[in-house]
């Protein structure tokens, strides 16, 4: 070979390299918009059908069952039970009554008897509105003692002793941010145009330090008992926040921490830091805190062998499934796989299994699916077959790097098998934040970890937000903090709202 073909050669070589390089790179920039563009447009469910599974697999799709005539038969039918129809309007409503009676009645109703009436109904609605509470403390001096000066009734407890907004105002503006999702501006705008009210923003934002102010005690209260229990699931979620003289936002965090089918607790910082995680877990935390792959947690529990950290299977059937698109048929047998556990555990969850029967049945079916992904996920690894930049490889990657926490729900029945429960919890917030885009100073984080827990903590326990604000908002200036545990979420659903409910 002479020097110019060897040289030759050597370009065809390096020419090779470069255009194998490219391929690669654009098969990884495909998926990546493949995955962008699912995200954006496509459904956010992963959950696929028996029929979705089998294409992604490459099985034959069963041929449709040809009809046949029905032969005449003189059986009778087997007709089931009909379910009874639930009332059209609620019961508990209101009722406004209006009479109408026809015009010759009217002309003359001594010439008529009433023989019966028919009844029609419609369900109504009327806007809230604002009205002027007045207290009025009425002065009375004595008829016979001349030397007895006069009285008066002393001026109930209030929140803020020369405020006017009233607990139940209070507690509408804090639900319809915190709940309905509306920033305090289109508020503003409301009470303005359709009730003549003026409230400006800055007024509704210094009611709400207020009420954050008087409810921290019970967000406090929420926040022991949820990490009393030795079990708790954990994320975090990102919130945009102002940073006064820079013209800008900067990122926060609601650290986000749930008793599974309890309460739920938010915890603001400015940083996603392991560090973050020292303030929202107690010192003496000992137990099991369900999380993501996310590294602030390992790096957190290293060292503390009181806690234990138990993997999320909903984060890993998540890679598989943007795995799907580029690696059918591998992918969806990952899928098949996790689909398996999780139908177990629809059925613990139809049969109400408690912790033991829950541990038995899991060790008995879903072990061995435990132990069948991740034989194939380290062989499949090992093999080379994919990138580690791929959809595939970032998913085995993924699943192989929390193994160990992955299994820990097998050997403890009270453990969930995901996560999903915190993630619920999340979403009010991710709802929010597309409404009013970011939440002020840095300081109105804290704000919004108390309002939020209180709402989502009565959204867990199908408690009316508004209901139970106004009435603890009424309550707590004549209350002291001993009493604090009689107030929470947990105990007004338990013993409080049936008196109200009885009592309307």
């Amino acid at each position: 070979m002479t020097q110019r073909e060897a040289q030759l050669t050597r370009q065809l070589e390096e020419c090779r390299e470069a255009l194998s390089a490219s391929t690669r790179e654009n098969a990884l920039l495909r998926q990546k918009i493949d995955w962008l563009i699912r995200r954006v447009f496509g459904s956010s469910s992963e959950q696929l059908d028996r029929s979705q599974l089998e294409l992604l697999l490459g099985l034959p799709q069963p041929e449709a069952t040809p009809e046949l005539p029905m032969a005449p038969a003189k059986a009778e039918r087997t007709v089931a039970p009909k379910r009874e129809r639930a009332p059209r309007l609620p019961e508990n409503l209101p009722v406004v009554e209006e009479v109408i009676d026809p015009e010759p009645v009217k002309a003359a109703p001594e010439d008529w008897r009433c023989i019966g009436q028919e009844v029609s109904e419609q369900l109504d609605y009327e806007p809230a509105r604002f009205l002027r509470r007045r207290l009025v403390r009425r002065k009375f001096v004595h008829r016979r003692n001349q030397d007895h000066g006069p009285v008066i009734a002393d001026l109930p407890a209030r929140l803020l002793h020369r405020g006017i907004a009233a607990p139940g105002l209070l507690a509408q503006i804090i639900v319809s941010k915190y709940c309905d999702h509306l920033p305090l501006y289109r508020q503003e705008q409301i009470y303005r145009s359709r009730h003549g009210v003026l409230l400006p923003r800055q007024t509704l934002v210094r009611w709400m330090e207020l009420a954050a102010d008087w409810l921290k005690p019970i967000y406090q209260q929420i926040r022991t008992g949820v990490m009393a229990g030795g079990y708790v699931q954990g994320d975090e979620t990102p919130i945009e926040y102002l940073d006064p003289g820079h013209g800008r936002t900067r990122k926060g965090f609601f650290w986000t921490f749930a008793s599974p089918k309890g309460d739920v607790v938010f915890q603001w910082e400015t940083s996603r830091a392991a560090a973050c995680l020292e303030k929202v877990v107690p010192i003496d935390f000992s137990g099991v805190i369900q999380c993501d792959g996310y590294s602030a947690y390992p790096a957190f529990a290293s060292g503390r062998k009181q806690i234990r950290l138990a993997g999320c299977w909903a984060h890993v059937r998540r890679k598989f499934f943007e795995a799907s698109t580029h690696t059918p048929r591998v992918a969806g047998w990952f899928l098949g796989q996790i689909g398996q556990l999780y139908r177990v555990e629809a059925m613990l969850r139809q049969e109400k299994a408690g912790p033991q029967l829950r541990q038995a049945i899991r060790c008995h079916q879903s072990t061995p699916v435990v132990e069948r992904l991740g034989r194939a996920m380290r062989d499949l690894k090992l093999s080379g077959r994919y990138l580690p930049q791929s959809a595939m490889g970032k998913a085995l990657d993924y699943a192989l790097s929390i193994w160990p926490t992955l299994g820990l729900f097998l050997d403890e029945g009270r453990l969930e098998i995901d996560n999903n429960l915190v993630e619920n919890a999340i979403r009010p917030t991710a709802v929010g934040k597309k409404n009013w885009l970011f939440i002020g100073e840095a300081d109105a984080g804290n704000r919004g970890a108390i309002l939020y827990t209180i709402v989502e903590c009565c959204r867990r326990r199908n408690l009316d937000p508004y209901a139970y604000l106004r009435d603890v908002l009424t309550r707590l200036p004549r209350m002291t903090n001993w009493q604090i545990p009689e107030i929470t979420p947990a105990a007004w659903a338990k013993h409080l709202q049936p008196l109200l409910k009885a009592a309307s």
